[in-house]
């Protein structure tokens, strides 16, 4: 017998024993899987919705992660003092021993710029200061808890985006939103439970911000595009009408069942489950999409613009998602990494968000979907008070700022977060915490928390241990809880 047939029994003989002995040695991985598929839903709709621990707040998250972290100090953390000190040498205490991204000699302290492009206003009856930047946001400054002391210990993208989404400064995780499909499932079986929309490109970590780890692969983030066709390869290729479809895909699914009887491995159940999902998106798809059917008033409140790729359309599928029931609607947007020009820069990037981002809480609010709907606000790290580059005269409009990793702010607004809050306080400079730190597991456990999960019983058996998202660390921020 040639060797190669030899080999190939050899492997047969070995699959076959494996597969068979299962029913024995296997037993105790089996019940496990049972276990878990007990948690995220039966093993025919895995996206079935799963009771809460305790009542929820928010039923659905909307998250925007700004990449390349924009600076906080210029948007909602006022610095007088930092103003007054531009240009003098960064304290010892901030630079001796720290880690920077880029920033290699001693820099200069750089303040928010004295003019009215750049002035802080005291907004709304809780007066929260706010930048001038930001003019939309200003008129709803009532409706969110803005977090000035979030902390995070990685200062370089890639690993900072992975901290904040998945809880690990490395691959192999799953993201937030992984987690929160896994555990509550959707209340939309049309579309999938956790949807992805981008403007420009998430440099860094990519599509494992929005992947699904060692959890099956049903609870990823799904990308929608805005033009073309929404998700790729949805359409029938020429010459298959939807009936034929239907029969390729009983045909296969019915395969996949045998197989899965067999051998029990929750990636076929995930293959079964996602070509069904693929058929009844081909109809549902199309039709959330069409953003010409929104009024007049809406597109002007927005700003969106049908048939474009812009964070405004993405905003306002945002919330046509939300109200579909899809439980966790992630967007993204890129550009926000500015070591060079920041006061050049912001401006410019805060023009491209702001209205549409304040529209998004107007239009959830009116809808009475605010109070049910998380919308939170994120980077992956802050912007250093200390300037990279030069700072003097005539350097200003040449000036940036390096990655933070000490304090930054975030927002949250809606899903029983309180309105016109601040949480915690920095120093005088901006550099640190000094009032109610808040670590990035404590926000990840607050997330899940007002959507009625324990982040310390939300855990998947991976490898002999149970991992969760936060880890063996994290706390609720229960003073931003309404």
């Amino acid at each position: 017998m040639h060797p190669a047939q030899i080999k190939f029994q050899q492997d047969l003989t070995r699959r076959y024993f494996l597969q068979k002995s299962g029913y024995g040695i296997g037993s105790c991985a089996l019940a496990s899987l049972f276990l878990q598929d007990a948690a995220a839903g039966t093993r025919e709709n895995p996206l079935s919705p799963q009771a809460t621990d305790f009542p929820a707040r928010a039923k659905n998250v909307i998250y925007i992660h700004l990449v390349g972290a924009p600076s906080h100090l210029d948007l909602f953390d006022y610095k007088p003092e930092l103003q007054k000190r531009t240009g003098e040498l960064c304290p010892d205490e901030f630079f001796e021993g720290k880690k920077l991204a880029f920033i290699r000699e001693q820099p200069t302290l750089l303040g928010t710029p004295d003019d009215k492009d750049f002035k802080f206003q005291s907004c709304g009856q809780s007066g929260m200061q706010i930048s001038n930047l930001l003019p939309h946001l200003q008129t709803v400054a009532d409706d969110i808890t803005v977090i000035k002391t979030v902390t995070t210990e990685q200062f370089n993208h890639a690993p900072a985006q992975l901290f904040l989404l998945t809880g690990f400064g490395q691959f192999g995780r799953p993201s937030l939103g992984s987690w929160v499909t896994y555990g509550l499932g959707s209340e939309n079986q049309n579309l999938p439970g956790f949807v992805v929309l981008i403007t420009g490109q998430v440099l860094g970590a990519g599509s494992s911000a929005w992947g699904s780890g060692f959890v099956p692969t049903v609870y990823q983030g799904v990308e929608f595009r805005s033009q073309g066709d929404p998700v790729l390869y949805l359409s029938n290729p020429d010459g298959v009408s939807p009936g034929s479809r239907r029969d390729i895909i009983d045909a296969v699914n019915g395969l996949n069942q045998v197989h899965f009887s067999d051998v029990a491995d929750p990636e076929i159940a995930t293959r079964i489950s996602q070509y069904e999902m693929a058929y009844r998106m081909q109809t549902s798809v199309p039709e959330l999409m069409d953003i010409n059917s929104e009024s007049p008033e809406i597109h002007k409140l927005y700003g969106t613009e049908p048939g474009k790729t812009s964070f405004a359309n993405n905003c306002l599928l945002a919330r046509r998602l939300v109200e579909r029931g899809v439980r966790f609607v992630q967007l993204f947007d890129e550009g926000w990494d500015m070591h060079g020009g920041v006061f050049n820069n912001l401006p410019r990037k805060c023009k491209q968000v702001d209205q549409p981002i304040a529209a998004l809480l107007k239009d959830l609010k009116e809808r009475g979907l605010l109070d049910e709907t998380l919308v939170v606000w994120s980077s992956e790290f802050g912007r250093t008070p200390m300037a990279q580059g030069k700072n003097g005269t005539g350097a200003m409009t040449k000036a940036g700022r390096d990655h933070h990793k000490e304090a930054y702010s975030i927002w949250m607004a809606g899903g029983g977060v309180k309105g016109g809050y601040v949480h915690g306080k920095t120093d005088e400079l901006g550099y640190a915490p000094v009032e109610k730190p808040v670590h990035v597991h404590d926000l990840n456990a607050t997330i899940l928390h007002l959507l009625g999960m324990n982040h310390e019983r939300l855990t998947f058996k991976y490898q002999g241990r149970q991992f969760r998202l936060t880890d063996v660390h994290g706390h609720v921020v229960r003073e931003i809880l309404a």
